[in-house]
């Protein structure tokens, strides 16, 4: 647990790095091991550390990027850009986040912290302060936009924008960081990743994206959470260190299905969760667990292979099917190969439109979160005000089920009598609870009873602009309907809209099969009095999810 002191410059002393020593200055501003980033004046500035801050009570929050509360130099040693005989390192200062996660590097154990009001991150200064290594690809983005140029980039310049509404995907991206891919290609791979993470743009209304490394035991750097604006997450990814170790894959694989799309780690009811797996030759381990846990688990696993093996490699891999088994589908569409690290410029666009495809996503595709329910209600004289209350009861604990949300599943509702009214349509809320008030509210209409042209209005209304296998009408009546049920139910049924019949009280037992879909035994439910409608929600769900899965 953190204590206040750990949270406090230890040994009383206090340093403030005033704006006089700019960061434009050759010489670095020596610092002591307790220095904190939150005593660091100006952005950028190169500090001198002194020699052995392992030996002392360093007080290191976060991995990668640190809370300002954090020893600067314990965290430079942390990151591994200063060795423990000391010397400079390139201080550079971020916004306050969630999420700080703890790591034990080079000798120093960093510690978690839920939320801090500033930031930092860590770089090898070089000859010139305001240049960085091109060698680990650590190139900063602007701190503050009206003071720099704007990055020479396209793809980075569009990515500023803000967030993609039409990929709305939670993102994981595991990268190879082993000793099979060596320094050289892993910066290119950083590259590579930083590229396809400006054209996502992520944001608040688009992608989240996260990041594990592959390499002897896997590594979070960062959760859907941690980074959701384009400036931080690319910064983020550019800051990468790297590891080495075996090509632990399948370890990798498993680690991100386990734990990192808990809502408590970012993960968005509703969203497609998507993950990019990036490998450098072949997998030193299994995959076939790991990706079987990810499909039961409705994460959609697409392989990206760099350099794959070279004829006289084959032997040396483990299983040469380790593409098709690590997957969500073996189709084609979830495999992507690249044939060099010198040539991923070209599949950025290709790759992000897969991740960002709704439709190829057949993972995430569960009834639970791709469905589009129709409440077809029966709103004449003789259910009463006090009964339709009852039936609407009913039709939310039904929708409850369902993870609803404008990438998730969806409901709308249509009343009638000899009338019909949408009360609102598949589109119209984009919540489960906005949806679920809305239907609450509908007001009792009373009238006659036109089950078939109900029907037919239905179909023509609140189903237009989907797509099959995925549509479900519910009707629920209490009553024999004045004009033909059954051709306005099979036309219904003919444009992919799967029908079931909840009848109450005086509904003829015929007309609700003429209505439903077959089989028509477990489509059709009846029960005589409206208190027992609540019975039926565990089978009308259970009957939901299984036509789904039949017809996907």
């Amino acid at each position: 647990m953190t204590q206040l002191s750990d949270l406090l410059p230890l040994t009383g002393i206090f340093f403030l790095i005033s704006s006089t020593v700019g960061s434009e200055s050759s010489v670095p501003y020596p610092v002591t091991c307790v220095t904190r980033g939150a005593d660091l004046v100006e952005d950028g500035l190169v500090v001198l550390c002194p020699p052995d801050c392992t030996q002392w009570r360093v007080s290191v929050f976060g991995t990668g990027i640190y809370a300002a509360v954090s020893s600067v130099c314990g965290a430079a040693v942390h990151r591994g850009v200063l060795g423990p005989s000391g010397g400079p390192v390139r201080v550079h200062k971020l916004h306050g986040r969630y999420n700080y996660m703890s790591s034990y590097a080079n000798g120093i154990q960093s510690q978690a912290l839920s939320r801090w009001t500033a930031s930092f991150s860590l770089t090898k200064p070089v000859s010139s302060p305001l240049e960085l290594t091109s060698e680990t690809s650590t190139t900063a983005l602007p701190a503050a936009a009206p003071a720099k140029k704007p990055l020479k980039k396209p793809s980075v310049k569009k990515a500023l924008t803000g967030g993609n509404k039409d990929c709305q995907m939670d993102i994981a991206v595991v990268i190879d960081s082993s000793n099979n891919i060596g320094q050289r290609r892993f910066n290119l791979q950083k590259n590579f990743v930083t590229k396809l993470a400006a054209m996502l743009r992520v944001g608040s209304t688009g992608p989240h994206v996260g990041l594990v490394q592959a390499s002897d035991s896997p590594r979070t750097e960062f959760f859907l959470n941690n980074y959701t604006t384009p400036k931080e997450l690319l910064f983020a990814i550019k800051e990468l260190a790297y590891l080495g170790g075996d090509t632990n894959t399948g370890k990798a694989i498993m680690h991100t299905a386990e734990s990192f799309f808990t809502q408590e780690n970012g993960g968005r009811r509703g969203h497609p969760r998507v993950m990019m797996v990036l490998v450098d030759g072949w997998p030193s381990d299994d995959l076939e667990q790991a990706a079987m846990l990810a499909r039961e688990s409705g994460i959609n696993v697409f392989l990206v292979s760099v350099a794959k093996p070279a004829p006289e490699e084959l032997g040396m891999v483990r299983d040469k099917e380790f593409m098709k088994k690590a997957v969500c589908k073996d189709n084609g569409f979830f495999t992507y190969m690249i044939p060099s690290w010198f040539s991923t410029t070209k599949h950025v666009k290709p790759l992000t439109q897969r991740i960002c495809s709704l439709d190829g996503l057949l993972c995430s595709k569960t009834c639970y979160n791709s469905v589009n329910i129709g409440f077809l209600i029966d709103g004449s004289s003789s259910v009463g005000d006090g009964n339709f209350r009852l039936v609407l009861d009913f039709l939310a604990g039904v929708a409850r089920s369902f993870d609803i949300s404008d990438v998730g599943a969806r409901i709308g509702a249509v009343q009638f009598t000899y009338d019909q009214r949408l009360e609102f349509s598949l589109f119209d809320y984009h919540n489960k609870e906005d949806s679920i008030n809305a239907l609450r509210r509908i007001p009792y209409m009373s009238g006659g009873t036109a089950t078939g042209a109900a029907i037919t209005y239905t179909t023509q209304n609140l189903f237009r602009r989907t797509g099959p296998g995925r549509n479900f009408l519910i009707i629920v009546t209490d009553g024999q309907s004045y004009d033909d049920v059954r051709s306005p139910a099979m036309n219904a049924q003919k444009q992919g809209i799967t029908v079931y019949s909840v009848g109450v009280a005086w509904a003829p037992l015929d007309d609700l099969k003429s209505m439903s879909s077959e089989p028509k035994d477990s489509h059709t439910f009846f029960t005589r009095e409206f208190t027992g409608l609540g019975e039926f929600i565990p089978q009308v769900v259970r009957g939901i999810c299984r036509d789904f899965t039949d017809n996907n």
